[in-house]
């Protein structure tokens, strides 16, 4: 897992597949996503190596229920006491009690899954027991005030969060970042595109400075326009 500082009270933790993201608030942490199975481990001594415990994290905020998302959730909650949250259209497939349904792939998207689906960590994922249900609106206590969004498209019950007072974007996989030159677009593996894209759209109309991705290199600094320009060239076909 490699930690790259974002901005002071910022930290993004990669993973083999996908990413998480550590938000600081004084003595508080919050987790947004907890990486694939095994990224519990990881994750605690990353927090210990920058001189907090992982007893300081409050919450785990799930943008979604894949597994490269939730997958140290279980142990990280149990680890550190924290509460975890997820939208309820998603919450019971990240509690376990149901599968989840499977993304309706178009064609040049199943080789991608595919190759994807090779780096993800073997194992029998666990659950957190228990699941906060938020829902589009509330406005959870952390970064000054964190504003859930309901996104849905990538799942069902995706969420984003925005914090209007540090202008700071966490998407989930509704968008992405292009692996070939960077540039900002839709999320992809979707349960429903049109659906997806609609909510790519919603969040291209924020006024943002940073955008955190699910997958692909964050935009630190006008992120509100890059997220634009890429709605603008989906609404004219490109």
């Amino acid at each position: 897992m490699d930690v790259i500082q974002l901005l002071p009270r910022l930290h993004l933790l990669r993973f083999t597949v996908g990413q998480a993201y550590l938000w600081h608030d004084g003595d508080a942490l919050t987790l947004i996503d907890s990486g694939t199975i095994g990224s519990a481990r990881p994750i605690a001594d990353a927090i210990t190596s920058m001189g907090r415990s992982p007893g300081d994290i409050r919450r785990i905020v799930l943008t979604h229920f894949h597994e490269d998302h939730v997958g140290g959730a279980a142990e990280l909650a149990a680890l550190s006491g924290a509460e975890a949250f997820a939208h309820p259209l998603d919450a019971p497939f990240v509690t376990g009690e149901f599968p989840g349904p499977q993304p309706r792939l178009e064609d040049w998207e199943r080789p991608i899954r595919a190759e994807v689906a090779r780096h993800l960590p073997q194992g029998e994922p666990t659950h957190p027991e228990r699941v906060t249900p938020v829902t589009d609106g509330e406005v959870l206590d952390f970064g000054g005030g964190a504003r859930v969004l309901h996104v849905p498209g990538h799942t069902d019950g995706s969420i984003a969060l925005l914090l209007p007072c540090e202008g700071v974007l966490f998407t989930g996989d509704t968008v992405a970042a292009s692996p070939v030159d960077g540039s900002v677009i839709p999320g992809v593996f979707n349960l429903d595109k049109d659906q997806l894209l609609a909510s790519f759209h919603r969040l291209a109309e924020l006024d943002v400075d940073v955008a955190c991705f699910g997958h692909g290199e964050p935009v630190v600094g006008g992120a509100a326009a890059a997220l634009r320009k890429a709605a603008d060239r989906r609404a004219a076909g490109g």
